[in-house]
C-alpha cells in the first residue's frame, strides 16, 4: 500500500502544505484540453487518476475521479462531483470498468509508477492517456539558467516516456503538446514568455518541483532573474519568446491502447 502524508497525499508531495492556492494558478487551458479530448476519443466513461481539483475533466464525458489528497479534493468545484479517496496503485474498480482513463500532471508524484499504470490498464478497456513532461527535454527551458535545481528535480521525478509505454503495453504513441503564450495552466513552462510571473511566490508554489528546493535557491533565483530583467539581459537572450504564439517544450501526451 502506498504511504500517505498527513493530508492523505500519495507520493512525494504533501498537498496539504502546498496545495492551498493550487486551483488559482493551475486553471485548465482550453487548448491543452483539446489535445486531451482528442486522445480520449468518444469514450463515455473515463477514469481520472490523481485528479486533483478537477482540471481538464470537462474535456471528458462521464468522469470518475480518484484523488488521495484531502486538500485537493476540497478544492473541486461542485459541478464536478466528489472524488474517490484512493491511490493509483490500488484502484477500487472492477477489471475493464472504464472506456478510457487519464492521468494529468500526476505520474511523477506516484510512489510506484509501474504499479499505478498497471492498475489503470486493468480497469480500462480502451486508451490510457497520460499528460506529462518528457524528462529528457525538461532542462532545455530557460529556467535552467536561473534555478537548475528545480529542473534537475523535475527531470528526476518524471518517468521516461519509454517507461510509461512499457508499463501500459499495447500500442503507444507520444505527442508533443504546444504550450500557448497565454496558457492559463501555470506549470513552469507556461511562463516561457512571461518570466515576471515566476517571481510571484504563489505562482512558484503551484509548481510542485519548487517545494523540493530550499529558500537559498528561491532567493538566488529571484535576485538573478530580477537583475537580468532590469538590465535587459533576459530579453537580449530570450526576449523572442515574449511574442512566440506557442512553445514546444517538454509537455507531451502519452496514449496507449490495448
Amino acid at each position: 500500500m502506498t504511504a500517505r502524508t498527513q493530508d492523505g497525499s500519495a507520493g512525494d508531495v504533501d498537498y496539504g502544505t502546498i496545495g492551498a492556492g493550487y486551483s488559482s494558478h493551475r486553471r485548465p487551458d482550453r487548448r491543452i484540453a483539446q489535445f486531451i479530448a482528442e486522445a480520449l476519443g468518444d469514450a463515455d466513461s473515463v477514469l481520472n487518476v490523481g485528479a486533483g481539483a478537477g482540471s481538464y475533466e470537462d474535456a471528458a464525458r462521464g468522469v470518475t475521479a480518484v484523488e488521495p489528497s484531502e486538500s485537493m479534493r476540497a478544492q473541486r468545484p461542485a459541478h464536478l462531483g466528489p472524488a474517490v479517496d484512493a491511490v493509483a496503485e490500488d484502484l477500487p474498480f472492477a477489471d475493464g470498468q472504464f472506456d478510457a482513463a487519464m492521468t494529468l500532471f500526476s505520474v511523477h508524484q506516484w510512489s510506484d509508477v509501474r504499479a499505478g499504470l498497471r492498475e489503470m490498464r486493468r480497469v480500462t478497456r480502451g486508451p490510457v492517456v497520460i499528460l506529462t513532461c518528457d524528462p529528457a527535454l525538461v532542462r532545455d527551458f530557460w529556467l535552467y539558467r536561473y534555478a537548475p535545481e528545480v529542473l534537475d528535480t523535475e527531470a528526476r521525478r518524471y518517468p521516461a516516456v519509454e517507461e510509461l509505454g512499457a508499463a501500459l503495453g499495447g500500442t503507444c504513441t507520444v505527442r508533443s503538446v504546444p504550450i500557448p503564450l497565454d496558457c492559463t495552466d501555470g506549470f513552469n513552462e507556461a511562463y516561457y514568455g512571461r518570466p515576471e510571473v515566476l517571481l510571484e511566490p504563489a505562482a512558484r508554489q503551484a509548481c510542485s518541483a519548487w517545494s523540493f528546493v530550499d529558500d537559498g535557491v528561491r532567493e538566488r533565483f529571484d535576485k538573478s532573474l530580477r537583475h537580468d530583467l532590469r538590465s535587459g539581459a533576459w530579453d537580449e537572450e530570450f526576449g523572442h519568446l515574449r511574442s512566440r504564439p506557442s512553445y514546444e517544450g517538454s509537455l507531451v501526451i502519452v496514449r496507449a491502447t490495448p
